[in-house]
């Protein structure tokens, strides 16, 4: 992966987004995920397997029936999705957004979103790999990034920050994303900031395929850190291709300053 590598991977389970603790690690090492066993599922030439629908009993298994050991981030009072880690029977690791029960009352519109943004397949994305519509369960399933977010290594780093040649890295390839996306229709993506920014098993960034779904039927755009949106977001709580310019521009800056601004500081 290049020069960068050792000065910013760390774990192989990302820390929890939402207790924001730096690494104590004084040496940071490459730990990629346990390989994964053949998959059940058809594999596109990506490496990825194809877009499917999957059990809640096999989600369920998983994650640990949910376990919280097994939470890798949380949206908070505005978002209030769960992210879990899990691992299939064929031993893949994935990641399982887990929605609200009001969120998504209607399976088949859930299901017409998600088949959206699972036909998209690119190596800058942590892509969407399914979906689960079981009674009231609402669930996403996607690679799992193992080595920890953007915000985690810019901001709460302890021995040494992300060097220059991988901020400039991020800033490439999670245009390059946008960009992908854009060009297959799918131009939105509704609370872009450092947090959606995820490290592979080769430390190299991409962008978590969860934000280019809405957050519900409504079609509005629940943001965790309004520091990210720009002005007209207070107004309607819409995204619209402007407003993802603004944020990725938000992400630039967070780049270059390499400091954060919390949610309870956002609007000062």
């Amino acid at each position: 992966m290049g020069c960068c590598e050792s000065s910013l991977l760390a774990e192989t389970h990302p820390e929890k987004d939402h207790h924001h603790q730096p690494h104590n690690s004084s040496n940071p090492q490459h730990h990629p995920p346990p390989s994964a066993g053949p998959d059940t599922a058809t594999t596109t030439a990506t490496g990825v397997p194809s877009f499917s629908e999957f059990s809640f009993p096999d989600l369920k298994a998983a994650t640990n029936n949910f376990t919280s050991d097994f939470i890798v981030s949380e949206g908070g009072d505005r978002a209030p999705n769960v992210v879990y880690k899990g691992r299939l029977q064929n031993r893949r690791w994935i990641a399982v957004k887990k929605f609200t029960k009001l969120a998504w009352p209607d399976p088949k519109q859930f299901a017409e979103e998600a088949w959206g943004v699972g036909k998209l397949r690119h190596r800058r994305l942590a892509n969407l790999i399914g979906y689960c519509c079981d009674g009231d369960e609402r669930l996403l399933v996607a690679e799992y990034m193992p080595n920890d977010t953007l915000a985690k290594h810019l901001f709460h780093w302890e021995n040494q920050t992300i060097e220059w040649a991988m901020r400039l890295r991020v800033a490439l390839y999670i245009a390059e994303a946008l960009e992908y996306c854009s060009s297959e229709g799918r131009p939105l993506y509704h609370d872009l900031n450092a947090y959606r920014v995820l490290f592979d098993e080769d430390g190299d960034p991409r962008l978590s395929c969860f934000g280019l779904m809405k957050n519900s039927r409504d079609g509005k755009s629940y943001s965790t850190n309004l520091a990210y949106t720009p002005p007209e977001y207070l107004r309607n709580g819409r995204v619209t291709p402007e407003s993802v310019i603004y944020s990725f521009g938000t992400v630039l800056l967070d780049l270059l300053s390499g400091k954060h601004i919390p949610p309870s500081h956002e609007q000062d």
